[in-house]
């Protein structure tokens, strides 16, 4: 006996979005509460985070608890790694909270709340930077992206310790003249750069407000300084390298008009240069893209994934879907 409901989660290291829907993409309940952080308090404390916001979406969409929906579709921070992804996949099942499942890296939210199908590829360069594509047989792949021991360089914490990194070598005389190093001592309202790494070191500054630094570095490149100009060049170049790694390791470049998802709070901030650059790059290496800056929920990518589990949802279950988050806010 199918319920003709279903779980959407998108459970990020900040956030953790639920919602409850139909198959119908009717948006029945939803909640928002604390990231899901299994690397830091341990798969069970993450999923008991996750089961008391279901509990709660579940209730606001006038659902009893014990209801076990048709299918939930779960996009994960903390699923990087094959074990990872393993040990997530278990945990959700164990709850018994729907007849079918999806679980995976939580990058996978923002490829499908961007792309016009199930498939494609989606760069998320926010605090940190991924890549991950779908084939349309249903073939995956990706990155690792845990940062520099991964190979990855990207996100406003990358970008942000390069910009303080050039800054204090401005500061110091070993490097170049940069409006950088003005940029990073006004921010934080320290007086020499000096001070601010002097506070990241004994952690009177934690080391992710970093991040914070992207919006100076691209206004200091738009004022024409050359160090922000190579650093978001440089960005460019890495989101551009691993859409287009992921577009042949999946054999979509030779596909009809394959979609490049780009989002992640740095990508939807809509800098023009860098958003030109990374598709005139893509674009180059693989014609025929199309790039797409996905300015949607993930929370969004994850329902429309529930509904792709689910055929039998009626033609107009995804505009129906897209239409409540647009009257719902974006949020």
């Amino acid at each position: 006996m199918t319920t003709g409901l279903l779980l959407a989660v998108d459970g990020g290291n900040s956030k953790t979005d639920v919602a409850v829907l139909r198959t119908d993409g009717t948006i029945l309940g939803r909640a928002r509460g604390g990231g899901f952080r299994p690397q830091a308090v341990g798969v069970d404390a993450a999923m008991d985070v996750l089961a008391a916001l279901r509990a709660e979406a579940m209730a606001s969409a006038g659902v009893a608890d014990d209801v076990e929906v048709d299918g939930i579709t779960a996009f994960l921070a903390g699923a990087d790694l094959p074990y990872e992804i393993k040990a997530l996949r278990e945990a959700v099942g164990a709850r018994r909270w729907a007849v079918t499942q999806r679980v995976d890296n939580d990058s996978y939210a923002v490829l499908r709340a961007g792309a016009s199908r199930p498939w494609g590829v989606g760069v998320v360069c926010g605090t940190g930077i991924n890549c991950v594509g779908v084939a349309p047989d249903g073939r995956t792949t990706g990155f690792a992206a845990l940062g520099r021991i991964s190979g990855d360089w990207g996100g406003g914490i990358d970008v942000g310790t390069s910009a303080l990194w050039h800054a204090a070598r401005a500061e110091d005389g070993r490097g170049p003249r940069t409006a950088l190093l003005t940029a990073v001592i006004d921010h934080f309202g320290l007086a020499t750069v000096a001070d601010v790494t002097a506070a990241l070191h004994t952690g009177d500054l934690p080391a992710i407000r970093l991040s914070e630094l992207c919006p100076a570095v691209f206004a200091a490149h738009d004022e024409g300084d050359e160090i922000a100009t190579e650093l978001v060049e440089r960005l460019a170049a890495e989101i551009a390298r691993m859409a287009v790694t992921v577009l042949c390791r999946l054999q979509l470049a030779v596909t009809p008009d394959p979609e490049v998802v780009l989002g992640g709070s740095v990508l939807a901030a809509g800098h023009k240069d860098l958003l030109d650059d990374v598709e005139r790059r893509i674009t180059e290496a693989v014609p025929g893209v199309r790039a797409v800056v996905c300015m949607d929920p993930p929370l969004l990518g994850a329902a429309l994934a529930a509904l792709d589990l689910h055929p039998q949802a009626d033609s107009g279950a995804e505009d129906r879907l897209r239409a409540g988050f647009r009257e719902n806010g974006r949020s």
